[in-house]
């Protein structure tokens, strides 16, 4: 019987191709992202491990970093730990955000990995995290280092004036050296800036204070022992750790880091192997077809049910060994390639071998087999049934009454109960809603794609007339054929379906928050433009100094982040500059007036009123600063002077600026708004660019750029979200291909009639395509519809946080997907529309 399976796997090489095919493209999708996320988990942790090599102990600090305290590791505590019997060297680092000018003035590297440290050489007169290949580290304050990759990109060499801007305004600065690093923020794509220590502490913290140290041991001391030394030296905001503790501490991170994306590709790649399920079912079935005679003499001569089913079975087995082996070798390929792809977004992954696990192996292989095999069951077990005198008579055996109502009937209850669960989701909410509608989401599928033969007629049905008037005869039969064999209509349809059901949902979810956050920002927004730090980090107060006094500004206002003290709670609170902030935000007031803000009053969001139990006119107890580590703060009385409705670019108290600037010497300014006369135009937007001093590492943005900094990242997620289904979707074709060229082989007496009594060749193959057309496009028909349904579920519970929300179906590209369906259909059936055209009639009449 083995020998029968491997002559039998070998006798069909055109239709097991398609299987092998949709078998190889998720086992690649499987093995490539265990192999991508290995590699790239052992490139990090060796960088990571490299790093701390030479690492004893590391201090960390965690406090007001840049709000005027005096936090950090001292000088004198630093030079304190240099003491320390086995300290060979102890490094003070500090750092923050530096953006460097291009030649052009643009900013060089992405903005949020855009970093600024300190140059810190040892007693050898060099700094052992940094190798120079030209010049030397900076060593007054009128010089900076670039890493190697920036000075390229800016085209700059030793010598050359470089413009850095930190938080503040532009300054200028000569280029010492040039130098390569292991830094984080430099492998993700960013740049890093290196200033003499004195200028780096006056820039990120404060003079003689560090955020960080770095201890070296001398030989043969240790690194817990020296732990025990340092902490008591310490400020009571920092942390200490060895070196191997923080590399083992950092392994987990990158671990955990990559668990998330090896989730996520995972179940795309589970997936398309679903997908892949009802193509390699169909394929089976077909070969089945094809041999009836084969196995009726089979059990003739002796063979039992059994051995039938073991030899369909062992065919697929020997399929799903090929296809996994071959599959696995994409992976390996695919798994390369996303390693050098992510150097063209400006990502530097570490140097390192590729990983192929033994997990990967065996989980790749696994799987594919295991899918191969459970998929082929069922056409075996069909196979096994067949009666050796029915098969010799060439009768096939139909499904019986029984097996259609017993299917039906479960489809029936298993769809039921996945609608009633993503009901239930929608009105509970929340992430438990959610978890309801993923539970009912599988079930429905299941369900549907149980029912999916019995829903095939009638939809079809409904097609029937249009293609008949439209493409006459040929029409006419495309529309009998694609419900001759329900099941295997429905099992083609069902790959199409499940692909667009996720596309669809995902589409209708993105395309209807796209559609909220742009009426939120056309809603709320009054401002012309909204300056920001590249980085996203805080702006300086020189910034909003410079608005203030740019030509063609009418109105400008921070959004100044802070906090206030109310009767012992705390509430996040944004300051703004009274009677600019009505210019520059649309807010709607439920009561009061905005212009109590510059008389002693506060506006206080909605829902933190009603939950507070406040009203316009009541007196409070606002407590500002922060009176811990020497600060200083004050508590004042002050008046709600309005309540508005929430406003998601406002934190939901609003207080003035004047309120808090004695208590905030630096700050945390993350926006600026500007209203402008005449309105946004280039004129405008230069004039604010050249207040700023014409810095690159802040952004100066109209409505139409805020809306789409929004927008872009909802399209990206769907761009990438459609690039992981598009192996699903690329799977579902080759079903149809494999369901088109079954049905022509099942019809060739019949296509043979058909052209002896006048079909020509060309309605042959217009009645083959317009078959494909009718499954793909009822596939995309049931997928579009219940997608939609789960993405209205969805929406339900997230409907509350998100301001201005409705259901948003997008027509048009709703369109676009039918359409496509359709493409997919006529491409689908050029090789089998081909294949029936060139049937000889007379042969083809012959054929039983």
């Amino acid at each position: 019987m083995f020998r029968t399976a491997l002559r039998n796997v070998l006798a069909h090489k055109a239709r097991l191709l398609m299987t092998v095919l949709a078998v190889m493209l998720g086992v690649a999708f499987v093995s490539g992202t265990l192999v991508f996320t290995d590699t790239l988990g052992n490139a990090y942790r060796n960088q990571s491990a490299k790093s701390y090599d030479d690492v004893a102990v590391a201090v960390t600090t965690y406090g007001g970093q840049g709000d005027g305290k005096k936090s950090g590791v001292d000088t004198a505590t630093l030079e304190k730990i240099r003491s320390l019997d086995g300290v060979s060297e102890a490094t003070g680092r500090v750092s923050g955000f530096a953006g460097v000018a291009d030649q052009d003035g643009k900013l060089i590297g992405n903005g949020w990995s855009n970093t600024g440290a300190n140059y810190s050489p040892g007693k050898s007169g060099k700094d052992a995290a940094y190798t120079f290949t030209d010049g030397s580290g900076p060593v007054k304050n009128d010089q900076i280092a670039l890493d190697k990759d920036s000075a390229a990109k800016g085209k700059y060499k030793v010598g050359d004036t470089v413009r850095v801007a930190t938080n503040g305004p532009v300054k200028e600065y000569t280029l010492a050296g040039v130098f390569t690093t292991e830094d984080g923020a430099v492998n993700a794509g960013g740049s890093l800036v290196l200033f003499d220590t004195a200028v780096a502490q006056k820039l990120y913290l404060q003079p003689g204070y560090f955020q960080d140290v770095i201890i070296a041991a001398e030989p043969g001391a240790s690194d817990a022992k020296l732990l025990d030394a340092v902490q008591p030296l310490l400020p009571k905001d920092s942390e200490a750790q060895t070196g191997s503790e923080l590399a083992d501490k950092q392994a987990k991170d990158i671990e955990s880091g990559l668990r998330d994306l090896n989730t996520m590709l995972l179940a795309f790649a589970a997936i398309a192997l679903f997908v892949g399920v009802f193509l390699i079912a169909n394929t089976f079935t077909m070969l089945v077809a094809q041999r009836t005679k084969e196995l009726a003499l089979l059990r003739a001569v002796g063979a039992s049910r059994r051995q039938v089913k073991r030899s369909v079975i062992l065919e697929a087995l020997v399929v799903g060994v090929i296809a996994s082996v071959v599959g696995f070798a994409l992976g390996i390929g695919l798994a390369t390639g996303l390693r050098s792809a992510m150097g063209s977004f400006g990502a530097k992954v570490p140097a390192g071998p590729l990983i192929v696990s033994p997990t990967a192996v065996l989980s790749a292989l696994g799987v594919g087999v295991l899918i191969t095999v459970l998929a082929a069951w069922l056409p075996a077990r069909r196979a096994a049934k067949i009666p050796p005198v029915a098969a010799m008579g060439s009768a096939h055996l139909p499904a019986s009454t029984k097996s259609l109502v017993v299917r039906n009937t479960l489809g029936s209850i298993i769809t039921l109960g996945g609608a009633a669960a993503i009901f239930g989701g929608a009105a509970v909410g929340e992430d438990t809603g959610r978890m309801l509608i993923g539970a009912g989401a599988f079930l429905a599928l299941i369900g549907i794609i149980v029912l999916i033969p019995l829903l095939s007629r009638p939809v079809i049905a409904l097609a029937k007339p249009l293609l008949h008037r439209v493409f006459g005869v040929s029409g006419k039969l495309a529309g009998k054929n694609a419900v001759r064999n329900p099941r295997r209509t429905g099992a083609t349809a069902s790959a199409l379906a499940i692909g667009l059901t996720l596309v669809t949902g995902l589409t209708v979810i993105g395309v209807t928050l796209g559609q909220a956050i742009d009426k939120m920002t056309t809603d709320n927004i009054r401002a012309d433009y909204m300056v920001t730090m590249a980085g996203g980090g805080a702006l300086d107060k020189s910034a909003l100094t410079a608005l203030e006094k740019a030509d063609g500004v009418t109105a400008v206002s921070p959004q100044q982040a802070t906090s206030v003290e109310v009767k012992g709670t705390f509430h996040s609170a944004s300051a703004v500059t009274p009677g600019d902030v009505q210019q520059v935000f649309d807010l709607k007031l439920l009561s009061g007036s905005l212009d109590t803000l510059g008389k002693g009053g506060i506006a206080v969001a909605e829902k933190t009123a009603k939950s507070n139990g406040w009203k316009t006119g009541d007196k409070l107890p606002v407590t500002v600063g922060d009176d811990q580590d020497g600060g200083k703060s004050a508590t004042k009385t002050m008046t709600v002077g309005a309540i508005y409705q929430d406003n998601e670019f406002l934190s939901p108290v609003v207080v003035p600026t004047s309120l808090v600037a004695p208590f905030e010497p630096k700050p945390y300014i993350p926006e600026i708004w500007v209203k402008t006369d005449g309105g946004a135009s280039k004129a405008n937007e230069q004039a604010l660019v050249d207040a700023l001093g014409d810095n690159p590492a802040m952004s100066v943005m109209d409505r139409q750029d805020i809306r789409n900094m929004f927008g872009g990242m909802i399209n990206t997620m769907l761009n990438i979200m459609y690039g992981l289904l598009a192996m699903a979707l690329l799977i579902a074709v080759l079903g149809v291909v494999n369901t088109l060229a079954m049905s022509v082989f099942e019809r060739q007496q019949e296509i043979g009639m058909l052209r002896a009594i006048g079909l020509d060749r060309g309605k042959v193959k217009r009645m083959i395509r317009l078959e494909a057309v009718v499954i793909s496009l009822f596939g995309a028909v049931i997928g579009i519809g219940l997608g939609t349904f789960l993405a209205w579920a969805i929406g339900e519970t997230i409907r509350s946080s998100i301001p201005n929300y409705a259901l948003v179906l997008p027509w048009e590209r709703i369109g676009i997907f039918l359409l496509l369906a359709g493409v997919v259909g006529v491409l689908a059936s050029l090789w089998p529309a081909r294949s029936a055209a060139r049937l000889n009639m007379l042969t083809a009449i012959k054929t039983e």
